[in-house]
């Protein structure tokens, strides 16, 4: 799984470059499918960045990484981080 999801992350990539952010991976639970990342950049202080993971990044890795049900991301859906990979 984490395979293709970072596969599936460098596809995305570009688009959030282009406007000055990025995104690392910081979490990857294989047993129940959640993925944490950490917006960057522009991103991470974006007021429509809650937009672009729901309907953009987490539709993206749902439809290309089999297993995955959720893509929560830091300072969105938690504060902490907890690395698991």
């Amino acid at each position: 799984m984490q395979e293709l999801l970072l596969e599936a992350m460098e596809a995305i990539r570009p688009a959030l470059q282009s406007d000055g952010g990025d995104m690392r991976l910081l979490s990857v639970d294989e047993g129940t499918g959640v993925v944490d990342i950490e917006l960057m950049g522009a991103c991470g202080g974006c007021p429509m960045s809650s937009l672009t993971l729901k309907a953009g990044i987490e539709r993206i890795l749902k439809d290309r990484v089999p297993g995955i049900t959720e893509v929560r991301a830091k300072g969105i859906d938690f504060d902490t981080v907890e690395t698991n990979f």
